[in-house]
Formats: C-alpha cells, sequence, structure tokens
C-alpha cells in the first residue's frame, strides 16, 4: 500500500530540481552581463569611475526588487515571484544589449540594468525562499547546493562572455538568444515548484506553544536579522566586487587583455562553484559558524594575494581562495534568515536588502578609489567588510528547528543543549516565546520522540 510519505517524495524531488533550475539560469543571467563588461566599457569609452556609475543603475534596481520581494513573495508566493523577475530579467538585458550595440549611450543602458537589477532582486528572494521550504521539505542542509548551481550558472554566462569577447559577437544578440532560452526554461521550471506556505503552521499533532509571528517590518528590529545582515552585506561584497572588477583589475592591474580578464572571472566563478559544492556536507558536520569563520579568513588570504603579488599565476591563485572563501557566505545567510517558516519571507528579504547595500554603495566607492589609487588597490575595502563579516558569524548559528544535534560529543543522539541554545536564541529575538514556552520536561519529551520530516531529520 502506498502512504502519504512515498507519494510525496517525486513532488518534493521535482521541487528541488525546479529550485535547482532557477538558481542556475538566475545565475546565467546575471555572467551574460558581467562577461561582457569589458565590450560595454569600450563601447561608451568610459573611465573605471563611470562603470562604477553603470553599475551601480543595476544595484539601485536590485533594491527596488529586493524591497517588494518581502510583499510579493508573502501575498502571491514565490512561484508568482519568480514569473514577474523574469519578465523584468528578460526586459532589461534585451533592452542593454541593444542599447550597448547601438551606441544609445550610458543612459539608456543605466535604465536598461535598473529593470535587469529589479528581476535580480526579486528573483533573488523568491527563489531562496522556495528553496529554504524545499530544503526543510528534503531533510537536509541543500541551500548551498542551490547557490552552487546558481553559481554553475554564472560559470556558464562568464564562459560564454569570454568566447564572444573572443570572437567579437555583437552584445545585443548575445543578449537576446540568451534571453529566449533562460526565460521560457525559467518559466517552465517554476511550474513545479510547491507552496512554501505550507511550513508556516505546525501539523496537527504538534500541541507545543507558538510564539506569536513578526510582522514584515517587525524583523527589522531583531538583532538576529542586523548581524545576519552584517554577515551577507560582507560576503556579497566579496562576491560581488569579484563580479562587477575582478575582469577590469586583471586588465588594468595584471595587463590581460579583455578575453582574458573574463577568462579570470570565469576561474573565480568556479571556485565559487567547487566550495559551494563540498560546503554541504562541511555545513552539516561542523555547523555554519565554524565554516564562515574559515570561509572569512580564506578571502581575505586570497584577495590578499591577488592585490599584493605581482605576478599572473600567483594572483590567479589568489584568485581561486578568494572564491573558495566568499562562496558559502551568502547561502549560509539566507538559510539562518529563513530558519523560523513563519518569518522566512519578510527575514530573507530584509537580510537580503541588507547585503544588497555591497551592490548600491560597493561599484562607486571602489570605482571612485580605483580612479585614484587603482583597482587592485580599491579592493582593500573589501577586507574590512570580510571581517566583520567573520566576527558577526556568531548570528548564523543553527536556531528552531534548524538546529542540529551536538558534534563531536554528547549523547549521539541529539543532546538537549543544542536545543536549549536554540531556544534561548528565539527568545531573544521574539521575547513573546519566552512566557509561552514549553518546560525542560516537555523539550526533553520532545527531544526522545522520533524526528519528523524537516531539518532534525538529518
Amino acid at each position: 500500500m502506498t502512504t502519504p510519505s512515498t507519494r510525496t517524495v517525486p513532488t518534493t524531488k521535482a521541487w528541488i530540481i525546479a529550485v535547482f533550475v532557477v538558481f542556475t539560469l538566475s545565475g546565467l543571467d546575471i555572467a551574460t552581463w558581467l562577461g561582457r563588461i569589458p565590450s560595454v566599457r569600450d563601447s561608451l569609452g568610459a573611465s573605471t569611475f563611470e562603470m562604477g556609475l553603470l553599475v551601480l543603475g543595476m544595484a539601485v534596481g536590485s533594491i527596488g526588487g529586493l524591497t517588494f520581494a518581502g510583499h510579493i513573495v508573502a501575498k502571491l508566493g514565490a512561484r508568482r515571484g519568480v514569473q514577474v523577475a523574469a519578465a523584468c530579467l528578460a526586459l532589461g538585458m534585451v533592452f542593454a544589449g541593444v542599447a550597448v550595440t547601438l551606441g544609445w549611450g550610458f543612459a539608456a543602458i543605466w535604465i536598461a540594468l535598473i529593470a535587469f537589477g529589479f528581476g535580480n532582486g526579486l528573483c533573488d528572494v523568491s527563489m531562496n525562499v522556495s528553496g529554504a521550504a524545499a530544503e526543510k521539505a528534503g531533510g537536509r542542509t541543500i541551500m548551498p547546493l542551490f547557490h552552487a548551481a546558481f553559481s554553475l550558472g554564472t560559470l556558464a554566462g562568464a564562459g560564454l562572455g569570454a568566447l564572444a569577447e573572443r570572437f567579437e559577437i555583437p552584445v545585443a544578440w548575445h543578449f537576446i538568444v540568451l534571453v529566449i532560452v533562460t526565460s521560457a526554461a525559467m518559466l517552465v521550471a517554476v511550474t513545479k515548484f510547491q507552496d512554501e506556505h505550507r511550513f508556516d503552521q505546525p501539523v496537527s499533532t504538534d500541541t507545543s506553544p507558538v510564539a506569536t509571528p513578526l510582522t514584515r517590518w517587525q524583523v527589522w528590529a531583531q538583532p538576529s536579522t542586523l548581524l545576519i545582515g552584517v554577515i551577507v552585506l560582507g560576503m556579497a561584497l566579496a562576491e560581488g566586487s569579484a563580479n562587477d572588477w575582478l575582469p577590469l583589475a586583471m586588465i588594468d592591474g595584471h595587463g590581460l587583455d579583455n578575453a582574458a580578464g573574463a577568462g579570470v572571472l570565469t576561474v573565480f566563478l568556479a571556485a565559487m562553484t567547487a566550495g559551494r559544492v563540498a560546503g554541504s556536507p562541511l555545513i552539516d558536520r561542523f555547523g555554519r559558524v565554524p565554516i564562515l569563520r574559515i570561509s572569512a579568513a580564506v578571502a581575505v588570504v586570497g584577495l590578499g594575494m591577488l592585490i599584493f603579488i605581482d605576478n599572473v599565476p600567483l594572483a590567479i591563485v589568489g584568485v581561486v581562495l578568494w572564491g573558495l572563501g566568499a562562496s558559502l557566505g551568502f547561502p549560509m545567510g539566507m538559510s539562518a534568515a529563513a530558519d523560523d517558516p513563519r518569518t522566512a519571507a519578510a527575514k530573507v528579504s530584509a537580510v537580503a536588502t541588507i547585503g544588497y547595500v555591497a551592490f548600491l554603495a560597493g561599484p562607486p566607492l571602489i570605482g571612485f578609489l580605483g580612479e585614484h589609487i587603482g583597482l587592485l588597490g580599491a579592493l582593500l575595502v573589501v577586507f574590512v567588510f570580510i571581517i566583520a563579516a567573520g566576527l558577526a558569524s556568531g548570528a548564523a548559528r543553527e536556531t528552531g528547528a534548524a538546529a542540529r544535534p551536538s558534534r563531536g560529543g554528547g549523547d549521539g543522539h541529539g543532546g538537549a543543549e543544542p536545543r536549549l541554545q536554540a531556544d534561548s536564541a528565539d527568545s531573544a529575538d521574539n521575547p513573546t516565546s519566552s512566557a509561552n514556552a514549553p518546560s525542560a520536561t516537555s523539550t526533553a519529551n520532545a527531544t526522545s520522540a522520533p524526528s519528523g520530516p524537516g531539518r532534525d531529520a538529518r
């Protein structure tokens, strides 16, 4: 006889696969633009500072997308959010490509990038909310793998961009072909998304008291939201500064040509992909906090090699380390923000908005500094933010349903201490939960009960 759980397995698998597809296509779209930045600069004859202002257009659009994403996803669901995002991404990319090829100038490209950025921000929140829910349905850590799929998409996009640069393919034709493929595939994939709100309420057999949910604005007052935002901010800058500036930094700072500069971005994205694929089992084994601290240290070492060593092969080794170190910060921040499914959309939106400040302020800041001290020197500002992310990493500790059994000690069956730590963290963010918290006896009984299909089943 077929049980209900076995009937839902294929649907859950299809949902997870669909999320992988959307992450991959989102990365492909973004890297398609990034891979052609050298051609855009040549077309405009722009200075480094002007390119920073141009990239700022995409950041402005992204902030707008993130601002509305929490409301759109909460009201319409992640599926509709991705559908709207796909339309904005397609419109922005086609308009930007045509503007570059036909020489419509700086303002036209800037406007196109606002639409493209809006779609990017909305897609970011939508796919992360759905991915976090799919992760809970799957019962194990897969968020870094989703982001590995994103990196795989960026890797493909950067590789295609390098080839397009090498063979001097017009930007407009490049973008139009990619839009047709990615938009159609994304719209098909989201038909397999499930309702992420299925986790909003406790199951009928759960008689534990439930804390009062917070509104989409109240989550901003939570200390954990702000601290997780610092993590995402620092690691987003580590990732975003490479996406925006690495090709030009290799061209201006290490003497490479356009195609080789775009190729080094491909190396960085390959390292990001490898780090995210390898990261999931490490996070399950050691937890988010130690992996975050190690990641920050590796990113700092790699970035230092790129900046201070005047040797192209060693600089590329530094790029690899930089990519590995930057790979897990953003997905771990998204997972941490989505630990409580009742506020997942609002908290992911808030944390992503904080993170996108890196994309808003980073390009003009690095562009301005690069105009005066060179791009390699300007990248020193990224050090400060990576260090801040490492110092704030404790805020990403697993809480609530995401808390893991003790590692390397305890009774081997998930002792009570990690759960009590998780409950304390929840209480600090939501004072109303402390009055309703179950007694130590009921907590112990709940711990000894068989785990359900959620994250504790790992």
